[in-house]
């Protein structure tokens, strides 16, 4: 990842004000990135941040299906490292709306990447 990149450092500096509790400042900081996001792989770091904080379970959920489209799209490596969050994030949204088959095949693609779900 090149962190002079634009919606990389956006990323960075809203998930910062996310840990001061800055949700808001945050969630301003990862639109801001998708707002500026050039391509592909842009957009898919963009959307998987965009995503944390949405007040809906299902909007969640189309900003984590955005991510994964996007990802999808990208015709080279650079997004491989990000499939097992993203396949976690599609499993918990699934999980959440209470579709569970399909939640449980997302955790399963996550496991088959070497990352298992936990649950509490």
């Amino acid at each position: 990842m090149n962190p002079n990149n634009p919606v990389i450092q956006l990323c960075i500096e809203g998930t910062q004000a996310e840990f001061r509790g800055e949700i808001e400042k945050a969630r301003a900081l990862y639109q801001r990135a998708w707002d500026v996001a050039q391509n592909d792989y842009e957009s898919c770091i963009a959307a998987h941040y965009v995503a944390r904080h949405q007040e809906t379970h299902e909007d969640r959920f189309q900003w984590n299906q955005i991510a994964l489209e996007k990802a999808n799209a990208v015709a080279d490596d650079r997004v491989r490292e990000f499939y097992p969050s993203l396949f976690l994030n599609m499993g918990q949204s699934h999980e959440l709306l209470g579709r569970l088959d399909e939640a449980k095949r997302y955790y399963d693609l996550a496991a088959e990447l070497g990352v298992i779900h936990q649950t509490d």
